[in-house]
């Protein structure tokens, strides 16, 4: 299984990529709808945020007024830590239930609008990123979703920034140009490097002859954070390696820690021995190596 995250700000385009990876055959697990299935009038999700927020955030008709919602969990960080706390594990467990169902050879889509906010894309194979600018995405929900232009604002600012996005990003999806372009660019992007990067890991196999990232210091960043996540106590430390050819990691387990154990690990990431303590990556558009100390 390749798991994909899939990010980018509200009105940046998410959807519309959706729709085309699963119109490839991914499987797509979009945090927006989960979210909005935990807290359906009679869930636990929905009766805990009564009990945060007050009943002024229900409908005439016991349901979740959104905007009412909206207004006051986006207000302060508070109230939007309060709102996180509430749907996040319930949105977990249920993505999870969905993933599990996919079975081992799919590609899994997961649309996490908060993804680069709540820093989880260490948790996946490759991160796209949805981009348009940030005027483009206001006039977006403003006359296509009926958004008031002030709570447009307030919502685009209270998430992450171009840079904070770049950094996490493996792909860039520019989404500012014309309606079809970004159709086009996923299609690409599944026939050379999605569909591809998921035979190698079906099959078990590092992709040695992928060309460097275009940018190896920060692409070797997202591979230190990666191992941490696949590694967890096995690993003492993760460095940067050498950044002349691939992105590079340096591996020094923990005590009592070995190689083999180190390799074991690594493989559900997607990363595969090529020679005595030294594996490859499995992306064959981004060449990766991570080498254990020993």
């Amino acid at each position: 299984m390749i798991r994909i995250g899939l990010t980018g700000g509200i009105g940046a385009g998410k959807s519309t990529v959706a729709r085309e990876l699963a119109a490839r055959g991914a499987v797509i697990v979009d945090g927006d709808k989960i979210a909005r299935e935990v807290v359906e009038p009679g869930t636990p999700g929905l009766a805990a945020l009564v009990e945060a927020f007050g009943e002024r955030i229900l409908s005439a008709d016991g349901t979740l007024d959104r905007p009412a919602l909206a207004a006051i969990a986006f207000a302060d960080d508070e109230s939007r830590a309060t709102l996180n706390a509430i749907t996040h594990p319930l949105v977990g467990a249920r993505s999870q239930q969905l993933i599990a169902a996919a079975g081992p050879e799919a590609t899994v889509v997961q649309d996490i609008p908060l993804l680069v906010e709540n820093h989880l894309g260490p948790m996946f194979h490759l991160v796209l990123v949805v981009w348009a600018p940030a005027e483009e995405r206001v006039h977006r929900l403003v006359t296509q979703r009926g958004m008031p232009e002030a709570d447009a604002r307030a919502r685009i600012a209270a998430q992450a920034t171009d840079e904070q996005r770049r950094a996490a990003a493996d792909v860039w999806l520019d989404n500012s140009g014309a309606p079809d372009s970004i159709g086009s660019d996923v299609r690409s992007l599944w026939a050379e490097r999605i569909a591809p990067f998921g035979a190698n890991i079906t099959a078990g196999r590092p992709a040695v002859d992928a060309p460097p990232p275009a940018d190896p210091a920060a692409a070797s960043a997202r591979l230190v954070g990666r191992l941490w996540v696949a590694l967890g106590s096995d690993a003492a430390q993760v460095d940067v390696g050498d950044l002349s050819e691939a992105a590079s990691a340096v591996v020094t387990p923990a005590p009592g820690i070995g190689a083999e154990a180190v390799a074991e690990r690594l493989a559900p990431a997607a990363f595969y021995p090529v020679g005595p303590g030294v594996l490859a990556g499995a992306d064959p558009a981004a060449a990766s190596r991570v080498t254990v100390a020993s």
